[in-house]
């Protein structure tokens, strides 16, 4: 005698998928981000007097002012570089290594475009300075990123400013 299962009872079964299917890709070399939405408002920074990149708290007049200060002086470099400034005129506010780098980036930029360096060209497209952003490190050390529009591209510097005396003087300029 051979035993047999015994034969089911026939019942339409219907598996119901909790979430759709989604293709496997590749994260390789992605950021793992957290996509799920915020409901809570951001909390303002503790006194409300500073941003919130800034390491300490600074007074609204000081960053006004620097900032200001800041958007002038990377407009002046970004004039230097594309040679309608010469270097000389940011020699009292810049480091030597500083001051170095842009009477190079100068006499590269002049080379290739087979002019004189800082004798006031007329370019086809002026660079302008759109937005200047400082994060107070010490209320003697500034860090600074700057956005400046050539045309229809832009660019970025940043720039680390520290208090020497009565003024300013730029220690560190990026350009991106």
């Amino acid at each position: 005698m051979t035993d047999h299962p015994a034969p089911r009872p026939q019942t339409r079964e219907t598996v119901v998928p909790l979430r759709a299917p989604v293709p496997v890709a590749s994260v390789q070399g992605t950021l793992a981000l957290d996509l799920q939405p915020r409901f809570d408002p951001p909390q303002p920074a503790s006194g409300g007097s500073h941003a919130a990149a800034d390491v300490i708290a600074i007074e609204q007049p000081l960053r006004r002012g620097l900032e200001q200060w800041a958007r002038r002086y990377t407009q002046a470099a970004v004039e230097i570089v594309g040679g309608d400034r010469p270097v000389s005129q940011l020699l009292r506010w810049t480091s030597r290594e500083v001051y170095e780098n842009l009477d190079r980036r100068a006499q590269l930029v002049a080379r290739a475009g087979r002019h004189h360096p800082g004798q006031g060209r007329v370019q086809p497209v002026r660079p302008k300075v759109l937005g200047v952003h400082a994060c107070f490190l010490s209320r003697e050390v500034v860090e600074v990123s700057a956005h400046v529009r050539y045309g229809e591209r832009s660019r970025a510097l940043a720039a680390r400013f520290e208090a020497t005396g009565q003024r300013w003087c730029c220690t560190a300029l990026e350009w991106a």
